[in-house]
């Protein structure tokens, strides 16, 4: 009976690496991954908790390269929390890691930019349509309506 657990933990462990191999996860998506996969609790939370001490995962490195990933989409910051929060990151963490992003990142400038791009391209449509194309555009990509607003007086 023990081999036959010993093995059920080394399949679930090497799933785990594989999935791991493609791009960081964080603990809550590997846990439902490994139950998707049918591994028993037990099973999952041992496997969780041997990744977590050899630091193959950690939700705070995850946060980090997830933001700066989705940075260079660009995304807003509201959308960029929304998923963190579905991938299972705690609030403190993000708080945290948004905290110290907020000095380098101008989310105004961002949409600045986005907006002129996008109205460049737009010219040939009456510029009010255009306008509103592009707010929900950039309000799809998560970027606050003031920084929106602000960049349209702006231009």
């Amino acid at each position: 009976m023990d081999d036959k657990k010993t093995e059920t933990l080394q399949k679930a462990r090497a799933y785990a690496f594989l999935l791991l191999k493609y791009r960081l996860r964080s603990e809550k998506e590997l846990g439902e991954r490994l139950k998707r996969k049918k591994f028993d609790e037990a099973t999952v939370k041992d496997t969780l908790a041997f990744l977590k001490e050899k630091d193959f995962i950690d939700d705070k490195v995850f946060a980090r390269a997830w933001i700066d990933s989705r940075l260079r989409k660009p995304l807003g910051l509201r959308k960029i929390k929304q998923e963190l929060k579905a991938k299972g990151i705690s609030p403190e963490i993000t708080d945290k890691i948004f905290d110290s992003l907020k000095a380098g990142y101008s989310e105004k400038d961002t949409v600045e930019k986005i907006f002129k791009d996008r109205f460049a391209r737009l010219k040939n449509i009456d510029p009010e349509k255009a306008k509103r194309r592009i707010y929900a555009y950039l309000l799809r990509r998560g970027f606050s309506g003031e920084a929106i607003i602000e960049a349209m007086h702006k231009l």
